[in-house]
């Protein structure tokens, strides 16, 4: 579903792009995102949720 929450993990940073890795298990690609889309505080490591079409940094 679209409007479904992900959970995702900042797994590496490369130029204008990140690299996210789901948190839910399996075994899927790395999800390149642009980081102009991702919050600006971002690091390798950081803990996001994509949620109603947009990208934050998880607070728990």
């Amino acid at each position: 579903m679209l409007l479904e929450k992900i959970d995702y993990t900042v797994e590496r940073l490369d130029g204008d792009y990140a690299y996210l890795k789901k948190e839910d298990g399996e075994a899927a690609e790395l999800k390149c995102v642009a980081r102009a889309l991702l919050p600006g505080e971002i690091a390798e490591g950081s803990r996001l949720v994509y949620e109603m079409m947009e990208y934050s940094l998880r607070t728990d």
